[in-house]
């Protein structure tokens, strides 16, 4: 379900929810009473975030890529406070938004192939975004203030891999 029709108005909506809601929430959350390992934790993407994919609508890197520079702002705007700041870009996840956006519009065969093409040839599951958000969120990462981690299985590391795999 799109919340509006028109893609002028998608694009919008992508960067007031991506970018400007990432950002009015950080605000409130700095201006918290400040407390013990307090950690800040925003989801990026892979795409934006870490690299670029060319055919991929641009409002999506674009606001994925304004969470990823507001992170590395913001952990140098308080590296001397108490707190933790940190960006996770995964990769192609299975969530309800990658079902409805790509993988239902997708037969059976269309989408083993896409998953054949993904890095470890297989979606990243809700569960493994949640583990790397467990860790953050333990004192055992404050030496990694400021870190944007690339948790998209190698993706970002070989952006062209769904692709090289198509020539094979």
């Amino acid at each position: 379900m799109l919340l509006a029709d028109d893609p002028a108005e998608q694009d919008s909506l992508m960067l007031a929810i991506n970018a400007d809601g990432t950002l009015k929430m950080c605000q409130e959350f700095l201006a918290l009473p400040e407390g013990v390992n307090r950690k800040l934790i925003n989801v990026s993407s892979v795409g934006g975030g870490i690299t670029a994919f060319p055919g991929f609508r641009l409002a999506d890197g674009m606001s994925k890529a304004a969470v990823a520079f507001l992170t590395h702002q913001l952990a140098a705007e308080t590296v001397h406070q108490d707190v933790d700041v940190f960006a996770i870009c995964p990769g192609a996840t299975d969530t309800p938004m990658l079902q409805a956006s790509t993988l239902n519009k997708l037969t059976a065969e269309e989408r083993a192939v896409f998953c054949a093409q993904l890095p470890k040839k297989r979606l990243i599951e809700p569960e493994d975004i949640a583990s790397v958000v467990h860790f953050l969120a333990t004192p055992a990462s404050r030496v990694m203030h400021g870190a944007i981690i690339d948790a998209s299985m190698g993706l970002g590391s070989r952006p062209g891999l769904q692709t090289e795999f198509e020539r094979s």
